[in-house]
This record gives C-alpha cells, structure tokens and sequence, in this order.
C-alpha cells in the first residue's frame, strides 16, 4: 500500500492542470490503468486492468478528449513535479540539467487519424520499412540517477508534423523542437543532447538565446573553417576575413600525431580505450566557434562529436552523447510496456487519408472542419501526456522507493544486478501487484481507492480480497 501512497502523492502535483476536481480523478484512473494493464488495446484495456464497469468506458474517453485538461500547463506542472520528485537525482553538468531530444515515428494505420502522413525510417537494421503511416513527433527527456544505472525520465512528446492549419506556417521541425522547449518552462539554461539531426545551426542559435547548450554528432560531411589569420601591417580594403583555410572534419582522422588516448567515460564501458581530438573551428551555420570533438573507438569506428559550449571538456561531451541512447531505451519500454502509443481514436467526418500522403493542408477547409481536427490532435496530446507521466511515475518509484518496489514485485527473476534501479516492468508488475491491498484498505479512506471500488464490476468484488 506504500507503493501507492507515494504514486498518489506525486500525481497529486498535477492537479493545478485541471479546471474541474472530477477530470482530475478520471485523469488519474486512467494513469493508473496504463501502469498496471496487462495489454495495450487502447482505452479499454484501462476498464480491464481496474474491473471497472463497462458504462464508465465513455466517461474515460471523454477524460482523454475533453477539454478539462490544458495540454501546456499539464507539461509545465510534469516538469516542475519531475525536479521536485528526483531532486538532487537530476543528472547536472556545470550546474545544468541534461535534456535529451529525439524524434518518434508512431506507426499509425488509421484512415481518419489526423496528423497521419507518410514517414521515412532511418535504421541500420533491416526489421524496419522503409516507409510508413503514423504520427511523427519529438520528445524530450531529462537524465536522473537512480543507483548505479541512469535513466531519461519522459517530459514531453508532441506531434509535429502532419497537418498544417494555415499556408504562412512556415516554421520547421527545430523551430518546433524550441518552442517545445521553451514551453516546459524548465527555468534554467540546460544541455540539450541530440543526434546529428539536431546538430545544425538553427537549433545552436535558438539555444545560445536562452543561454543553453547543444551536445550533438556531426554529419560525416560536415565542414567547418579555421579562423581566419591575423593581418600584420597594413589591413586590405574591405571587411576583415572571418573564415580561414575550409576543412572537412572527417579528413582531421589523419593526422595521428594529434591524437591522444583516454579511457572512455561512455556510460557502461570500462577497459576501452579511446583516441580523441579535440579542435575549436568556426562553424557557418551557426557563425561561431563550436568545439568538435573526434573520436576513434576500438570497436564502433569513427564518430565526430560537437558542443557550442566551448568550455566543457571534450570527456564530458563523450560522456554526455554515449548517454543519449538512454531515450530511445524509453521509447522501447513506452511501447512495449507502458503503451504509450496505443491509442486508436479517430475522427468519423474526416476525410481519408491514402497510403502515402503528405501534410495536409487545412487553410481551405471549414472553420468546423479545422476546430474538429484540433479537439482530435487535442486527445492524442492528452493520452500521450497519460503515457508519459505514467513511465514517469515507474521511474521516480524504481530511483526513489526502490525497496518498496522489490517488496511488492513478489515475482521470480532469474537475475537481479546490485545497484541497478527496477525496469518499468518490475514497477508495472509491483504495481499491479499491490493494487487490491491498496483498494481494500484505502475504500474507506483514499478519495482514488474509493473512487475506484465505488465503479467496479459487481461481479468481480468477491476477487478482490483473494487477490490481496
């Protein structure tokens, strides 16, 4: 029942996200459905895992497309409860949080799912198309430390692509990434590590203005320029050369002599040795000195690394970009246990959609037409807001009451590692485990456990006591 107790708890710091007590409490059932469910079969896979009565499967669908809950004030209080939940768990270089930033493609095959185009797969496996229907959307995730290991705790995920309400819009997919952002209201500068998607100039100028930094990979036919030399004597006619000598970051492997040797600090290597440089060029799409760092593993090659802060030691922007995978382990877990993907809502006058299409443009249609298509992107926000904060709650419980988690699992593992914090999994499963404790004994004196118990299959109550 402790378990839960502190689930409730931190839920409890979402509150000032809602217009109405009751949406809250339907928000909060539905969190709690999606940590202990058993399949991911969208909302009624939530009336399954808490026997709820099947006449209050509309009451959940309306608290995932009502309008009681404000999408941006939700994330702002996420991110605001996230610090005060991990605290000093916060992974912090020089002071500043660690963000990480990645893309997410959600196969969708839904004909009148708005947002739904044709996506592009980039993969070094061949278990993927090549093409898809689905969502496309970026993500933002913070590092924390729980024991030994690390993980990314979700902040946001938002669908960026797909539909285009006005033909002026002419904002990219990194001017989205900022204003995303900007919109968690973190309220301090932060490192934000990406790919090599996000390491471009746009993105480094949007973050230098807030007084952040990008840790990023560069492509591997970036170029960049030494600065230029200083003019002795006379200065020519004309404005003073910026840009020195152009050089290709790929063609600085060979020149051996300046390479050293350090241990590598990437996240789960020891006994590795590396060969870096580190060398400070400018960089024309940013307009400015960025520090590339290059790296030469024994075992995964070559790889140039980038940083706008021209202070970090090139060991911390290693460090900082072997911990970026963390996110995509997030996605894997969201999909597979959480079901943060899993919706299935669809609009019935919309018009379909055909295999291969492209954004769509809206700026011809109804007002209607286009107010309809917002209140279905609007569901979509709420339920992936409901997925990320339930794999966030599974993190603060596996980093923050870790004990509480292996005393409530009571399920055979084959191993257990010393020091490395319980997967989302394990929570789910304690979780799911310690729910009928938490119904019977709080009916009475829990608003949530009461609220439940109150909604649950008759048929079912005789259960609830042999389970717990």
């Amino acid at each position: 029942m402790a378990l839960w107790l502190a689930w409730c708890n931190a839920l409890m710091l979402l509150r000032p996200a809602f217009s109405r007590q009751t949406s809250f409490v339907w928000f909060v059932v539905c969190v709690a459905g999606l940590g202990v469910r058993t399949d991911g079969l969208g909302v009624s896979s939530i009336v399954r895992a808490l026997s709820l009565d099947g006449r209050y499967y509309a009451a959940l669908l309306r608290s995932c497309r009502g309008r009681g809950c404000d999408i941006d004030r939700l994330q702002r209080c996420w991110v605001r409860a996230v610090f005060t939940l991990f605290g000093e768990r916060i992974e912090r270089v020089a002071g500043r949080p660690v963000l990480i930033a990645d893309g997410k493609k959600i196969a969708k095959a839904g004909r009148k799912m708005p947002g739904v185009k044709c996506l592009h797969q980039q993969s070094e496996s061949n278990t993927k198309p090549s093409y898809i229907m689905g969502h496309s959307a970026q993500a933002l995730s913070i590092l924390a430390r729980a024991g030994q290991s690390m993980l990314a705790v979700p902040l946001g995920i938002q669908i960026h692509e797909g539909t285009v309400f006005s033909n002026r819009d002419k904002r990219t997919l990194f001017d989205k990434l900022l204003i995303q952002l900007a919109g968690l209201d973190v309220g301090e500068p932060v490192y934000l590590v990406g790919d090599a998607y996000y390491g471009n100039g746009p993105i480094i100028k949007g973050l230098l203005r807030s007084g952040s930094h990008l840790v990023s990979r560069a492509r591997r036919n970036a170029v960049a320029y030494y600065p230029a030399p200083k003019v002795v004597g006379k200065r020519p006619r004309g404005r003073p050369r910026i840009y020195g000598d152009k050089v290709v970051l790929t063609d600085l492997f060979a020149q051996a002599s300046e390479m050293v040797c350090v241990p590598s600090p990437v996240y789960g290597e020891e006994r590795v040795t590396l060969r870096v440089r580190t060398v400070d060029l400018l960089w024309e799409s940013a307009g400015q000195l960025v520090r590339f760092v290059l790296v030469d593993h024994p075992n995964r090659g070559r790889i140039v690394l980038m940083c706008s802060d021209m202070t970090l030691a090139p060991s911390e922007i290693i460090r900082l970009y072997g911990l970026r995978f963390k996110i995509e382990f997030g996605f894997k877990q969201a999909a597979h246990v959480v079901g943060s993907y899993g919706y299935h809502f669809w609009m019935r006058d919309m018009k379909p959609i055909r295999w291969g299409g492209k954004d769509r443009y809206l700026h011809r249609e109804s007002r209607a037409y286009r107010d309809a298509v917002r209140a279905k992107l609007h569901t979509y926000q709420v339920f992936l807001s409901m997925g990320v904060i339930a794999q966030g709650l599974m993190h603060y419980l596996s980093a923050c009451h870790t004990e509480a988690v292996w005393a409530a699992h009571r399920t055979w593992l084959r191993t257990i590692r010393q020091g490395v914090a319980p997967s989302e999994l394990v929570v789910k499963t304690a979780l799911r485990n310690a729910l009928p404790e938490f119904l019977l004994g709080g009916a009475t004196t829990h608003d949530l456990a009461k609220f439940i118990v109150e909604r649950q299959r008759r048929d079912t109550a005789d259960d609830w006591p042999v389970a717990a």
